[in-house]
């Protein structure tokens, strides 16, 4: 596969930077309707990309797992989704580099997730992130979260303040469903070291969200 346009993201809409290699492609002018890609499977559009480099099949990947990818990174990161962005657009740039060796002995979304994963690992250990988050549970600044009903937002906001490596495996252990055998191989981390961090993540978690629903009922 020669290389081809990745789409650019802002807020999971769709549009187009400069070309990446050889291919120019302008924002909205690969009209679905021309293709059958929307209803093709994952696997039928990654062999139509790297057979024939289509661009209405990638434009398809992308618009099917952009959303899954950016709350996946945004929980890894424990960040806002500017910055998830950055990491979101960084995946598929490598994805679309190694969609040659997508084999599909797991789910296309799994694979992306698991380049996401590395590319979110590789963002946290630059430092970019505020140190604040590396302290002990007990020495965290509980800020409030915002009022919601909502809650996938009550998790969210408790997830995005644990440390980095409780955080990254609670994500991949209750949310996305990897075992400790596989996070262990994907994280280079012993099993039990796994474990262990999921056993601190859940406790932190508790005691995140029972101090801040304390602090709400106070006020």
């Amino acid at each position: 596969m020669s290389g081809f346009a990745v789409l650019h993201l802002r807020s999971t809409q769709d549009c187009f930077p400069p070309a990446v290699n050889d291919f120019q492609v302008e924002s909205d002018s690969l009209p679905y309707g021309s293709s059958h890609a929307v209803t093709d499977t994952d696997d039928a559009l990654v062999a139509m990309v790297v057979r024939d480099g289509s661009e209405t099949a990638f434009r398809e990947l992308f618009r099917r797992h952009t959303p899954r990818l950016l709350q996946f990174v945004m929980r890894v990161l424990g960040s806002a989704e500017a910055e998830a962005e950055d990491v979101v657009q960084d995946t598929w740039l490598r994805a679309a580099g190694a969609l040659g060796n997508f084999r599909g002995d797991s789910s296309f979304g799994t694979w992306l997730c698991g380049i996401g994963l590395n590319a979110s690992l590789e963002q946290v250990r630059r430092g970019t992130r505020q140190s604040a988050r590396e302290l002990a549970i007990g020495e965290m600044e509980f800020a409030s979260r915002p009022q919601s009903s909502d809650d996938r937002m009550d998790l969210d906001w408790a997830i995005a303040r644990l440390p980095n490596g409780c955080r990254t495996v609670l994500v991949l252990h209750d949310v996305e469903g990897f075992t400790h055998d596989e996070i262990a191989s994907r994280l280079g981390i012993a099993e039990g070291t796994s474990k262990a961090q999921l056993f601190k993540a859940r406790r932190a978690m508790r005691a995140l969200l029972t101090r801040q629903e304390i602090a709400e009922n106070v006020q």
